[in-house]
């Protein structure tokens, strides 16, 4: 399994963002990240200066979201729908999706799902248990 680090996750987005607006070639993984970016307009100045980006620490504990791990959940979410991993994912995010006439908004409500199951798993330090994180996103719909 691929573990970017960090400054790998931090690089990897302002990369993507100044490609977009230079109207450079991206990879498909990039266009997918390209357009959460988008639909995140507060992340923009923070990508505008890697150099600080790599600096900064956005923890909870400083009343800041770390816009790093923001736009990782979109792109883990995008790629976990676009495979259907885990099998279901697909169909509760269109119904989620048309439920809430709105595709960021669903994504964010999902987010929260894969947010705790995330955190319950390092918590417990047992391996992820799909089928609970399917059950809380079926809770959604």
């Amino acid at each position: 399994m691929f573990q970017p680090s960090k400054e790998d996750v931090r690089n990897f987005f302002c990369t993507t963002w100044r490609k977009q607006q230079d109207s450079g070639v991206l990879t498909p993984l990039e266009s997918i990240a390209a357009r959460w970016i988008v639909e995140h307009p507060e992340y923009h100045d923070i990508l505008n200066h890697p150099e600080r980006a790599l600096q900064t620490d956005y923890s909870v504990e400083n009343g800041q979201t770390n816009p790093f791990l923001h736009l990782s959940m979109h792109l883990t979410l995008s790629e976990q729908i676009q495979a259907n991993q885990p099998v279901g994912i697909r169909e509760i995010g269109r119904e989620l999706m048309i439920r809430m006439d709105s595709e960021h908004d669903a994504a964010h409500q999902m987010m929260e799902c894969l947010g705790q199951f995330l955190w319950e798993s390092a918590q417990t330090g047992e391996e992820p248990q799909m089928y609970r994180y399917l059950e809380s996103l079926n809770q959604l719909i």
